[in-house]
């Protein structure tokens, strides 16, 4: 059965998970089931709205600043902000992916 987890455990997992050769194998299991994670993170991305008219019009008003100074800026930080999201979306697919093993492991 699913519990919470405490922040000391969820630190203590994070701290694991820094080693290098750990994360390589994480790495090597993500890249070989790619399309599969990526369909996920598309089909979460697009049930949050993520793609709607709002997102649209950033896109715009980021390239359609005058100033190429400004331009530039406004689209590092819409990157930076779609980086995060994506990411965080992810994490969340990532961490039902364990829990789902875990409670294959269990049964």
């Amino acid at each position: 059965a699913r519990r919470d987890y405490t922040d000391a455990e969820v630190a203590a997992a994070v701290q694991s998970i820094s080693d290098p050769a750990r994360f390589e194998q994480a790495q090597r299991v993500v890249e070989a089931n790619a399309p599969a994670l990526q369909r996920i993170l598309n089909q979460a991305l697009n049930e949050a709205n993520w793609y709607d008219a709002a997102h649209q019009a950033q896109i715009l008003d980021a390239a359609g600043k005058a100033d190429v100074d400004e331009r530039l800026d406004a689209v590092h930080r819409l990157l930076s902000e779609e980086t995060r999201v994506a990411m965080l979306v992810g994490v969340a697919v990532g961490f039902e992916l364990a829990h789902e093993l875990m409670d294959k492991e269990d049964t």
